[in-house]
């Protein structure tokens, strides 16, 4: 039987599922508004004593390693024995493993030819804690993307609609960059950029004049001078394992904590959530139930309204779960349909000859690189039969020649004499809406906390991997023009969900037939209920989606608060 509880509150205005990047904005923005905010997160609390971006590789027990197998043998099988798909990512390590998800408590399916890697983080802060921090806003060619070439469905909003909420998100959280003026990739409120290199300056230059394309700093969620109390970034490197001084966002140390400062948001930890309940007299939702992590008891939290934040597919999974319960949020049939995530792992490398590499093992360590924006189908729709585009990401820099001949001081100078300067970029690639990429419900398996687990479907179109094998050619093409030598081709196609920008599932769009929300992130069936995160979108673009998930979140928050103040949630 259930557990209700209020926090001593009878019911909240907001109950807000998940505390990351989403989750954060949510809270900040609804407390501030002055509604009474409950935030339920599954994993447990942390503190700056958790971060360990300064713990150094030889002070642990296995250098920093996490992937679980070598060339098939173990590396590190009692850290990374419940976690074999997340020790695959490059940012689950010694130091931080504990914040991804278990995968043997946390199971899902991948039916037939299915293939998909669902990298998951269950602590405080979420995934905020160990993204990437690339930001880039999305343009009407990506929220039009319909009316361009004729292929999926709008997002039923433009750019204009998200330009206030981009400009409010950016200004609280910090981001760095340089104005380059493209309508594919619009600019933000930016903090002073972090340097070029010289080897990427003069890339950037040579790519403008020989090829007319641009070649910028990359955008990132990390501040560069003294910022709401937050510190600037010191070069420490890796970012992934935290941030003591804040100068990256995630949301306990900047969102999430401006919420808790109004008095108005309390923070329930530990609470996996299983469904949103239902209302029997309203048939509205009536709140939120969850597992207690530790425990296992079950218990309820009550609210106005309901926002969910818990990512793409946890999210789409407590919409689902909660049919069982009497809350169906699917009379279009399109729940679950249409997942996407970006393509990429594939690009090219040059040396660049002019230039003199002196390897440098120690600080600093810039955690940016550079970023080549969309060039594929401005001016024109199709390429080749190709839709859409994609955008690179990548860098120019001495590279260390660790096959060297030689052995202590001899091997050591060696290193130094055949160090080379380096440039290479990867490719973000589109990935198309299809209905035939999906998730649903296995009832027949469950996670540790009885929740039913997902079966997921997912495989490339042949358009993504068009795209895919286009960027690579391309990026060879530019480091060829800007005078690099010994080019090659460089990777294969990222599997589904490793690049770990999964969308879609429970899109928005206009028409109610086609789509599970409203232009708002309002559920249509239910409309006390928000999704704010990934599940939302009807397309994915090319750029990196934390930001627009951000500023979809600020924008409905708005809504919820001015709403509300007409009495709607009463």
């Amino acid at each position: 039987m259930l557990q209700t509880i209020a926090r001593g509150r009878d019911a909240y205005d907001a109950i807000i599922v998940g505390s990351g990047a989403t989750g954060g904005v949510a809270a900040w923005q609804l407390a501030e508004a002055g509604l009474k905010v409950c935030v339920l997160e599954a994993g447990p609390k942390i503190t700056d004593a958790d971060f360990t971006e300064h713990v150094m590789p030889y002070d642990l027990k296995y250098r920093g390693n996490s992937s679980p197998y070598v060339g098939g043998i173990p590396k590190s099988p009692d850290l990374m024995r419940n976690r074999p798909i997340q020790g695959l990512v490059y940012a689950c390590r010694e130091s931080n493993y504990k914040w991804f998800a278990d995968d043997i408590r946390n199971p899902y399916q991948t039916p037939g030819d299915s293939s998909f890697r669902w990298i998951r983080m269950r602590v405080l802060g979420g995934r905020s804690l160990s993204w990437g921090r690339q930001s880039y806003r999305m343009g009407d060619i990506d929220f039009r993307c319909a009316d361009r070439d004729g292929y999926g469905e709008n997002w039923g909003i433009e750019y204009a609609d998200l330009v206030p909420y981009y400009k409010k998100v950016e200004r609280h959280i910090g981001l760095s960059g340089i104005a380059e003026g493209l309508d594919q990739l619009p600019d933000s409120v930016f903090m002073p950029p972090m340097p070029f290199s010289c080897g990427e300056e003069l890339f950037r230059n040579r790519l403008r004049a020989r090829m007319g394309r641009v070649a910028t700093i990359g955008r990132s969620a990390i501040i560069t001078k003294p910022h709401n109390g937050r510190q600037p970034c010191h070069y420490c490197g890796p970012c992934e394992q935290g941030c003591v001084t804040h100068s990256y966002y995630n949301s306990p140390t900047t969102t999430l904590k401006a919420a808790l400062e109004t008095g108005n948001c309390d923070l329930v930890v530990d609470a996996v959530a299983s469904h949103v309940t239902k209302d029997p007299a309203t048939g509205k939702a009536a709140g939120v139930a969850y597992v207690d992590r530790t425990t296992r008891v079950p218990r309820e939290v009550r609210g106005k309204v309901i926002v969910l934040c818990a990512s793409t597919l946890e999210s789409t999974r407590l919409m689902m779960h909660s049919a069982d319960y009497g809350l169906d949020f699917n009379s279009s049939g399109m729940l679950g349909r249409y997942l996407m995530d970006h393509i990429y792992q594939g690009g090219a490398s040059g040396r660049m000859p002019e230039l003199q590499a002196k390897p440098w093992a120690g600080p600093p360590s810039r955690p940016n690189g550079m970023y080549i924006p969309r060039f594929r189908n401005i001016e024109r729709t199709h390429t080749d039969g190709m839709i859409r585009g994609y955008g690179y990401q990548g860098r120019s820099g001495p590279s260390f020649k660790f096959g060297s001949p030689g052995f202590g001081e001899s091997y050591k100078r060696a290193v130094h004499e055949r160090a080379e300067w380096h440039t290479s970029f990867g490719a973000w690639c589109e990935c198309l809406p299809r209905y035939e990429n999906y998730v649903a419900l296995n009832r027949d398996r469950r996670d540790a906390w009885g929740i039913p687990t997902l079966n997921i479907n997912f495989s490339w179109s042949d358009n993504d991997l068009a795209l895919w094998n286009d960027a690579r050619v391309q990026a060879a093409e530019m480091l060829e023009a800007t005078g690099h030598k010994d080019v090659r081709l460089t990777g294969r196609p990222s599997i589904g969900g490793f690049c770990i920008h999964e969308v879609g599932t429970a899109r928005m769009g206009q028409d109610p037939r086609k789509s599970v929300l409203n232009t708002w992130a309002q559920a249509n069936d239910v409309d006390n209920v928000f999704v704010t995160d990934g599940a939302a979108w009807a397309s994915i673009g090319c750029q990196n989606p934390t930001l627009t998930m951000m500023a979809i979140t600020a924008r409905a928050a708005d809504y919820i608060a001015e709403e509300g103040k007409k009495g709607r949630w009463a």
